[in-house]
């Protein structure tokens, strides 16, 4: 006859097990473990030994406020001879005694989530993740490498500025900073389908596709109560500026302790850095993706339509053309398509368009954007557009009737991420598209439908326009830009030129001119070219610059002879002063150090209001430290700050570091550091 084992005490084991579920870096005072995979309990017996075939124990584990079996959030199961890893099961692993070593696994498909496990009359608590490097979950990946960047690595690279000018902007994920898993699981019960069905919702945790869809409408805050609040305009009273952030940490701790209130303020870089946190902290794997000259087409026929007046001017639309736009890619296998379409998924927590009533977007098969599958789910359309959007330019005059203007934007250019072990950028446009012109692209567009673009034929008009820039545009500088006219008719042409800048945001919001002219009589010898300098004074676009950095250039050149126009735009990005960082002391692991930074002031004036702040995963115990600086600091004089702080956990990390003042706003920089035990 069975006899039930006698449970005095037990230990979880928490640093073996989270050690072996590589869950470690969140601490090893409770057990997180991942699914698919055996963990261990040592079981002390009050009386009696354990006696294979004759002694019993009954387990019955559950997640979510209603468990059920039909939902997947229950499972009762008891003893068996081998730990089974496709479903949920158990063994003992140690010989016959008054201890027993209990091994414990869940199912590969198992709902993430808190978990209550009873074992007889005996209750433990356990946090079940999603499961990267077992081969039955749905977000395996089969390459250590990718793993320690996609899933370990708390930190990063974003990139921002304008696809001639990628700028790498690091960031600190802190995915296993104190705390941030806890406010994870938070989102996932604070989500609209959570509040109405908590028990059906508690199911579809067990689905990476569901939970990625959840976590993309979450992030942002305009359907729930989500993280962040998005502004691109008009200053950011009542919240912080979106550039301010280092990291995802101080944003996922601001959420939690105001009782789910939206953070203030987010753009799309800090939803998708965000978006990134807590996939990595669920298990699944994940990176930030930047789209440059990213389409926003908000009326779904794959057009973008731009108007210009007849200076050349953008009149702006709701049709956007964002000079980046940043998402996230996370990896899973798909079922619910058909085959070859596993792997990276975009997903968009950025809140643009609404998918099914609510602001999120996707999770859609990178190859499916790729080979123009639109029917696919989700939101392809939308994502297709933001890399393959056509561009249509007309002219609006006077007398109210408008012209077509030969323009050549081509949207969706240098799709970037973090190279795996690198800082270094990895272009991963080919993933996204084929090459331009091939036959391949030919038939993604014709199974999209993609009309304008298989019309489309370069038509060479005879003259040529281009902006051409120098490699010196640094903040506070004066520099010169060139609008080239060539002329490769047989006959003298004469034409206007109108060459305008305006400062502008990422979003392509225009702000204030910063240089203009107007040059009417433009004559060409045939063969000739014409180099026309625009010269851009700090005095003049320093007051105008937002954060971003961004200067606009448009040229317009009206053909006098066939009242034929066309249109150059370039988009420069001023470069900020390098922020110099010296670690000081030997770093190891709970050793203080200090970090020496330095950044030589640019400007033509001086800087008020100066602060350095760091903040970098294990390093500075999940906070940010800053020092504000006593005096201003004049120009071509040095900042300098010196800040300590502790490691906690050995191994290569990164020390994020912000410069912010009066005239030059959240400058960013960073150091890796190498910590040792």
């Amino acid at each position: 006859m069975a006899q039930t084992l006698d449970i005095e005490r037990w230990d979880l084991e928490c640093e073996f097990n989270n050690t072996d579920h590589r869950t470690d870096l969140n601490g090893v005072d409770r057990l997180i473990v991942r699914r698919g995979q055996p963990f261990t309990i040592s079981l002390y017996l009050r009386s009696g030994s354990f006696q294979p075939g004759v002694s019993s124990l009954s387990f019955v584990a559950e997640t979510g406020p209603h468990p059920s079996e039909q939902y997947g959030t229950k499972a009762s199961f008891g003893l068996s001879p081998d730990i089974d890893t496709s479903r949920w099961s158990a063994a003992v692993t140690s010989p016959p005694g008054d201890m027993v070593a209990l091994a414990i696994c869940s199912a590969p498909n198992a709902p993430i989530g808190r978990y209550r496990l009873a074992m007889g009359q005996s209750k433990i608590d356990f946090i079940l993740l999603f499961n990267p490097w077992c081969p039955a979950d749905d977000v395996y990946m089969d390459d250590e490498k990718s793993l320690d960047e996609y899933v370990l690595s708390q930190d990063g690279i974003i990139f921002r500025g304008s696809h001639k000018f990628p700028q790498p902007t690091p960031w600190n994920f802190g995915q296993f900073e104190s705390g941030v898993l806890d406010i994870c699981l938070r989102i996932l019960d604070s989500n609209p389908k959570y509040l109405r069905n908590p028990g059906k919702d508690s199911s579809g945790r067990r689905n990476p596709i569901y939970v990625s869809r959840v976590l993309s409408a979450m992030v942002n805050c305009n359907d729930d109560k989500g993280v962040l609040l998005g502004k691109w305009s008009g200053g950011y009273d009542g919240g912080v500026s979106p550039f301010l952030w280092r990291g995802s940490v101080e944003i996922l701790r601001n959420w939690d302790s105001e009782a789910c209130q939206p953070v203030r303020f987010g753009q799309c870089w800090v939803f998708a850095a965000v978006a990134c946190t807590v996939s990595r902290a669920l298990g699944i794997p994940c990176r930030v993706v930047t789209n440059f000259l990213s389409a926003h087409d908000t009326n779904s026929n794959l057009t973008i339509e731009r108007y210009i007046d007849e200076n050349g001017e953008l009149i702006q639309s709701r049709d956007m053309i964002w000079n980046f736009h940043c998402w996230i890619e996370n990896w899973m296998t798909r079922p619910d398509l058909k085959a070859d379409f596993n792997g990276w998924q975009v997903s968009d927590p950025t809140p643009q368009e609404k998918s099914e009533g609510v602001y999120c977007c996707g999770p859609i098969p990178v190859k499916a954007i790729k080979e123009g599958e639109l029917t696919f789910k989700y939101d392809a359309p939308f994502v297709f557009a933001e890399v393959n959007a056509d561009v249509v330019t007309f002219m609006k005059k006077k007398d109210g009737s408008t012209s077509k203007v030969t323009t050549a934007t081509v949207i969706g250019q240098k799709i970037s991420t973090k190279k795996v072990g690198s800082d270094a950028r990895e272009d991963i446009t080919h993933l996204y598209k084929y090459p331009e012109g091939s036959d391949e692209e030919r038939e993604a567009f014709k199974k999209a439908n993609h009309q304008n673009k298989l019309l489309q034929q370069l038509q060479d008009g005879g003259l040529h326009l281009t902006i051409k820039v120098t490699s010196d545009m640094r903040k506070g500088c004066d520099f010169d830009v060139f609008a080239v006219v060539t002329n490769n008719t047989q006959s003298e042409k004469m034409c206007r030129l109108v060459f305008g800048s305006c400062a502008e945001s990422y979003n392509g919001t225009l702000g204030e001119n910063c240089g203009f002219k107007d040059l009417l009589n433009v004559g060409l010898a045939p063969g000739a070219e014409r180099q026309v300098p625009l010269r851009l004074n700090y005095s003049k676009y320093g007051s105008h610059l937002t954060e971003d950095n961004l200067i606009r250039l448009a040229a317009l050149l009206v053909d006098y002879s066939t009242k034929e126009a066309m249109l150059a735009v370039r988009h420069i990005v001023l470069e900020n002063p390098e922020i110099k960082v010296r670690i000081l002391g030997e770093p190891k692991e709970n050793r203080r150090l200090a970090a020496e930074i330095t950044l030589q002031n640019p400007l033509p004036e001086p800087l008020e209001n100066c602060c350095f702040s760091i903040e970098g995963a294990n390093l500075t115990g999940g906070d940010v430290l800053s020092q504000r600086l006593s005096s201003p600091v004049g120009p071509g004089e040095d900042a300098k700050a010196k800040i300590y702080f502790t490691p906690t956990h050995f191994g290569l990390r990164k020390l994020v570091v912000d410069f912010d003042s009066n005239k030059l706003c959240h400058v960013k920089g960073y150091r890796n550091v190498i910590i040792g035990k």
